[in-house]
């Protein structure tokens, strides 16, 4: 029997059949973005923390709404634990800064032969933070930047931001939840044409192609990512360099997200193209449970290695692993998403975190069958006042992956 959804149309008509998902949609608007000012600052006033810079990129949009991509230039902001923001930037992108500014600050400028280290000293100085001072640093901040800081400073205490930025991105807002399950719905969408296109002899590079254009059908700007893998590539979790194409008997592997209004999606899936063996129809369905047993496990106040630990021993019984033993499970059970396709928390062994309202995951405990091929099935859920809630219903079965005749 063939995989149901599998195959039989052309792209142009897969394409048809999708339509833009985005429209009523709004981006975080200006309120939350002070919303989330003050959770921060009531964290370090809480924490003695005076203050902390946001670098260029998702750390400085999550709280400030301004979208700047990092560089070898300084640019940022200073959030302190009372006051407003001020923002750091080049003199000549004042402009610009004040062009894309969502939440407004005072700008200060260095030019191109100044110090931004620092002018950032100043600016604590203005603000009347002194040390010895506790200091946070955008922890996806270039190390020159922490580095250049680092040498002029005198008696801060410079430690990692993160205490305050995933103390507040960790959990997300209803606004949050609402952009993720749109981009979500996108992407499963987009899934199931994939599929739909699917013939012998296709190259991953054309699925991928389409994979393009299909987000960009349902009103993404394209595909944030694309991993298409066939055959014994699926067994290379992120895929290899070459090129495949597709032969009957193959295990499909793919992986990809879109983003929507700065929130990802990010959703895999596996099926066999033609007949299934009994060996991949083994480990497809040890893969469902796995991940099964790891939604079962995510309760509030459980830690997030327990999740991880409940997937492992589904896996176990099923003869894979353990641990990190091949075949089974290579790598983490998920990991959190939002702004950025892998943030706080992680659902792996360690991390003692326990789960909490507004907690987003993948769960994608992939099996990994050396020289064979590999199975992930991934798909996020997010905590709720009541328990795991899914943002997309797993995959049904390895005849019919998507469900069509459910």
């Amino acid at each position: 029997m063939s995989t149901l959804g599998i195959g039989g149309k052309t792209p142009e008509q897969a394409l048809a059949l999708l339509s833009e998902m985005t429209n009523d949609l709004q981006p975080i608007g200006l309120d939350e973005h002070r919303a989330r000012i003050a959770k921060a600052q009531a964290y370090m006033q809480a924490n003695n923390i005076a203050a902390i810079y946001l670098n260029a990129g998702t750390n400085l949009a999550y709280f400030s709404g301004l979208r700047w991509y990092a560089s070898e230039r300084m640019v940022g902001a200073v959030l302190p634990a009372q006051g407003d923001l001020e923002f750091i930037a080049p003199h000549f992108e004042i402009g610009t800064l004040n062009d894309y500014m969502l939440v407004p600050g005072k700008v200060n400028a260095w030019h191109e032969h100044e110090s931004p280290y620092a002018l950032f000293l100043n600016v604590l100085a203005n603000m009347g933070i002194e040390a010895p001072a506790r200091i946070g640093i955008d922890e996806s901040a270039q190390f020159f930047i922490f580095d250049g800081i680092n040498q002029l400073q005198q008696g801060f205490s410079l430690i990692n931001a993160k205490e305050v930025t995933a103390h507040c991105r960790m959990h997300k807002s209803a606004s949050e939840l609402a952009l993720m399950q749109r981009a979500m719905d996108m992407t499963l969408a987009v899934h199931k044409a994939a599929a739909s296109i699917l013939h012998e002899g296709i190259s991953t590079t054309e699925v991928e192609q389409f994979i393009q254009q299909a987000h960009q059908k349902v009103g993404a700007s394209g595909s944030y990512f694309c991993i298409v893998l066939f055959g014994v590539a699926t067994s290379f979790p992120h895929g290899v360099k070459h090129a495949q194409q597709l032969k009957s008997g193959d295990m499909v592997l793919i992986d990809t997200g879109c983003k929507v209004h700065d929130y990802l999606s990010d959703i895999t899936r596996s099926y066999v193209f033609g007949q299934a063996t009994a060996r991949q129809r083994e480990l497809w369905q040890a893969e469902k449970q796995a991940q099964a047993a790891a939604f079962e496990a995510a309760r509030l106040g459980v830690a997030c290695e327990e999740v991880d630990k409940a997937a492992r021993q589904s896996l176990m019984q099923s003869g894979l692993g353990p641990d990190y033993q091949l075949p089974g499970l290579p790598h983490r059970t998920g990991h959190g998403i939002g702004m950025d396709i892998h943030e706080w928390p992680y659902l792996v062994g360690g991390n003692r975190l326990p789960l909490a309202p507004g907690m987003c995951f993948s769960n994608e405990p992939m099996i990994v069958a050396p020289e064979e091929f590999g199975v992930r099935l991934e798909d996020h859920f997010y905590m709720t006042e009541h328990g795991p809630h899914w943002f997309t219903q797993p995959s049904h079965s390895i005849d019919d992956p998507f469900g069509l005749k459910a």
